[in-house]
């Protein structure tokens, strides 16, 4: 009994992934069908990929690059975040490639890119750091 109630779940789930992968590659204004095994479901596609879309929605704002020269690890990290940078590396400047399991006992001795860059939110920020 368990397995025709698994069947059940999964159909929908299969029928909405098939509807997202066609309509994903349809043209704008146009009218895609998409038939499952028990369902049609039909869907217009408009504006976004026509280059109709404001130019915030299409490039992310750049953020400028905080310096953390001398911070320890954790307050880098920390700049970094309230910046809106996310996409953090951390390398040990050292060459021992140690990890660094309490941030507060490492300090900083670069970061790539450079303080002041300009870049986008999903850049990665890679910061070298020492044992202070």
């Amino acid at each position: 009994m368990i397995v025709p109630k698994l069947v059940k779940a999964i159909v929908p789930v299969v029928g909405a992934a098939a509807l997202l992968a066609t309509a994903c590659n349809a043209q704008p204004g146009g009218t895609t069908t998409v038939t499952a095994t028990t369902e049609t479901v039909s869907v217009t596609v408009t504006g976004a990929a026509t280059g109709n879309a404001p130019a915030s929605a299409v490039q992310p704002a750049a953020i400028k690059v905080p310096d953390v020269s001398g911070m320890n690890h954790q307050d880098a990290q920390d700049a970094m975040q309230a910046a809106g940078l996310y996409n953090l590396r951390e390398v040990d400047s050292s060459g021992k490639n140690r990890a660094m399991i309490i941030d507060r006992n490492w300090c900083q001795t670069g970061q790539d890119p450079k303080p002041g860059a300009m870049v986008a939110a999903s850049t990665v920020i890679t910061l070298y750091a020492d044992k202070c």
